[in-house]
């Protein structure tokens, strides 16, 4: 059951940016699959670390040192617990989505596991970030790639599977929820398969994390990442969960401080994990403040948001489809809060830009998915993506806004 409209206020009145107004409009914003906002309880945790404690990690034995260690290591047990790590020191703190992905294909091209002829399977739905890695992999390591085809629908064609994972394949890389459709898709299928054939398999998370209860030990998956900026939190702090043993196996993705135990001219030993894969100094704040993302989301709970953002998207798509030329991409049953449409005739951009100018800010383009806007034969797509904070209010503003941009505009 969805929360009431006075609990969604409540919650709503934490953030300060949404009493802004754009052009004289109280602001709607729609654009919480690129970003949501912070409560204030975040805002203050960062303000209170460059306050309070604001001192480099790990290295000193002065006492903003001490403290700020503590606090950036309890944000990574908070982390951990969330997503049911076995061990916190499996989490790994990154600059995002993009970097942790990253992360894994860099060390698995320098590792043996990857051998030429060897195949990696992505799927159609894939933001560019979980595309662009492995191909830049098979480059250097003369693997393969294949992609599960996406039905018009947008859902996984799991009928062409088991021609395309295969005793081959060392590698499934696959996005947990679709960033341009909002399609759920049906990891654990492809988890299970993967398994009977050895694949290791990676999940992006960044669209699921913040929407969904996400049990890595459940779901056996090898890697799950995912960014804060999606999470309620700042930008430029993500996380990287994988399996002990396996980033155990694989080598160091840089070199410098921390991640080291010793170094000499003619040799230099790793550090344990986390800080194997923590070069340099991290985004503290950002990964203090995550961890108090997460602590506001679980005050919430993760059933209550599902909840309350899948109410918004039913009377979305419901009052959408009433609108004349609408086209929706993405009508799995299966969905997130994320409404992807053309109006027939009308270029996406401009309807986004008319949205605007009436303070409803949603997403255009091809959200970083050119394959699959080329699959569908457009350039790209409105994109409105609900969060906790949104209202039905943001709902009806929303679609007065595409009324009034489609009468201008045909």
């Amino acid at each position: 059951m969805s929360l009431d409209e006075q609990t969604i206020q409540e919650i709503r009145a934490q953030f300060p940016i949404l009493s802004k107004k754009i052009n004289g409009t109280l602001l709607t914003y729609l654009d919480n699959a690129a970003t949501t906002h912070n409560p204030q309880s975040v805002i203050d945790v960062s303000a209170n670390y460059y306050t309070e404690i604001n001192s480099n990690i790990h290295r000193g034995a002065h006492y903003l040192s001490r403290e700020a260690t503590a606090a950036h290591e309890a944000a990574r047990d908070t982390i951990a617990k969330h997503f049911n790590a076995t061990h916190s020191h499996e989490i790994i703190f990154t600059s995002g989505t993009t970097d942790g992905i990253n992360l894994v294909a860099s060390t698995l091209s320098h590792s043996a596991k990857i051998k030429p002829g060897d195949r990696i399977l992505i799927s159609a739905l894939e933001h560019h970030s979980n595309i662009v890695p492995w191909q830049l992999l098979c480059q250097q390591t003369g693997a393969e790639l294949d992609v599960i085809p996406v039905t018009d629908s947008g859902e996984w064609d799991l009928e062409e599977l088991d021609q395309l994972l295969t005793n081959k394949t060392k590698l499934v890389a696959i996005s947990h929820v679709s960033n341009a459709l909002g399609t759920i898709n049906p990891v654990e299928q492809i988890i299970s398969k993967a398994r009977q054939n050895g694949a290791l398999i990676l999940l992006d998370g960044a669209q699921s994390a913040a929407h969904m209860q996400v049990d890595v030990q459940a779901l056996d998956c090898d890697f799950y990442v995912f960014s804060g900026h999606k999470c309620y939190a700042p930008t430029g702090i993500g996380v990287l969960w994988g399996k002990e043993s396996i980033l155990n196996e694989l080598p160091p993705y840089k070199g410098g401080g921390e991640m080291i135990k010793q170094v000499t001219f003619e040799k230099t030993t790793y550090n344990e994990l986390p800080f194997k894969y923590e070069a340099g100094t991290p985004n503290i704040e950002g990964a203090i403040a995550l961890a108090a993302a997460f602590d506001w989301i679980n005050n919430i709970g993760l059933n209550n948001i599902a909840a309350h953002e899948h109410h918004l998207l039913e009377i979305a798509t419901s009052a959408i489809k009433e609108i004349e030329g609408v086209k929706i991409y993405g009508t799995s049953d299966q969905k997130a809060a994320v409404l992807s449409f053309n109006i027939h005739g009308i270029h996406h951009y401009d309807l986004g830009t008319l949205m605007d100018q009436m303070g409803v800010a949603v997403r255009t383009g091809h959200h970083c998915c050119q394959p699959l806007m080329a699959q569908y034969g457009i350039q790209g797509t409105v994109r409105a993506s609900f969060a906790i904070y949104n209202t039905t209010e943001d709902v009806t503003r929303l679609i007065n806004a595409i009324k009034k941009a489609k009468m201008m505009l045909s």
